[in-house]
């Protein structure tokens, strides 16, 4: 068994252990917001905070993540009013929605460690490919989330 914290409550996961986080939330968590994309980490479809920092969960097994804080889309907020959340629908940054969880971890955490970034900071941070092509609204909603007082520290 596998003990973590994920969205802020401890949990205890009875699969195998090489098994990647990904599919340990999904199957065993229930929790559908981090998406399978490509599989490699490059896409950022599965994007999940670690310790407060933006990772692929496909990437992780469940055993790299025992004993650690795993923060997915839904422990952003319980009800979308998480800044970058709010930012993201206000700038029109969401379009199918397929990238959307993970572009939203993905700010979040680079808002959690940098709280005014530069948009090259943002380009860094945010490496998540959306085929709908919201990357101009996605900078325009950085920048609203980072000017909201409550992007840091991130809620859960």
């Amino acid at each position: 068994m596998t003990s973590l914290t994920v969205n802020g409550h401890p949990l205890d996961i009875r699969i195998a252990p090489e098994t990647p986080l990904l599919w340990a939330l999904r199957d065993a968590a229930n929790l559908t917001g981090a998406k399978y994309g490509c599989g490699d980490g490059g896409c950022g479809a599965c994007m999940v905070l670690v310790d407060g920092t933006a990772q692929p969960a496909c990437q992780i097994t469940l055993a790299e993540a025992e004993g650690r804080a795993i923060t997915t889309v839904e422990g952003l907020s319980h009800d979308r009013t998480h800044p970058v959340q709010q930012a993201l629908i206000a700038e029109g940054a969401i379009q199918c929605g397929f990238c959307t969880p993970g572009i939203a971890i993905a700010l979040a955490g680079l808002l959690a460690h940098t709280p005014a970034p530069a948009p090259d900071e943002i380009r860094a941070a945010v490496p998540n490919l959306c085929r709908c092509g919201v990357y101009p609204r996605l900078l325009r909603a950085a920048t609203r989330a980072a000017a909201h007082p409550a992007a840091t520290p991130m809620r859960t």
